[in-house]
C-alpha cells in the first residue's frame, strides 16, 4: 500500500527552511526536506483512507512485536 508520488509545495519548503538556522549542512537541508514529504506523504494517505484501526496493527505486527519485547 504505498502512496503515489507527492509533490512538495514550495511555500511549505520554504517555510521549512526558514525555520532552520542561518547555516546548517546540506545533509541536514535533505533530512528536514526527507522529513517534510513523508509528514506530506502521512497525510495525503489519511485523507484518501489510507490507514489501519490501532486493532488491525497489532494483529499485523503481533508476531514482530512480541518477539522483539523478549
Amino acid at each position: 500500500m504505498r502512496t503515489p508520488e507527492v509533490l512538495l509545495d514550495k511555500e511549505m519548503v520554504l517555510r521549512s527552511v526558514r525555520l532552520m538556522p542561518d547555516h546548517f549542512s546540506l545533509d541536514e537541508f535533505v533530512d528536514r526536506m526527507i522529513v517534510l514529504e513523508k509528514i506530506v506523504r502521512g497525510i495525503a494517505d489519511i485523507e484518501a483512507g489510507r490507514t489501519f484501526t490501532l486493532e488491525e496493527v497489532r494483529k499485523r505486527f503481533a508476531g514482530i512485536l512480541d518477539k522483539k519485547i523478549k
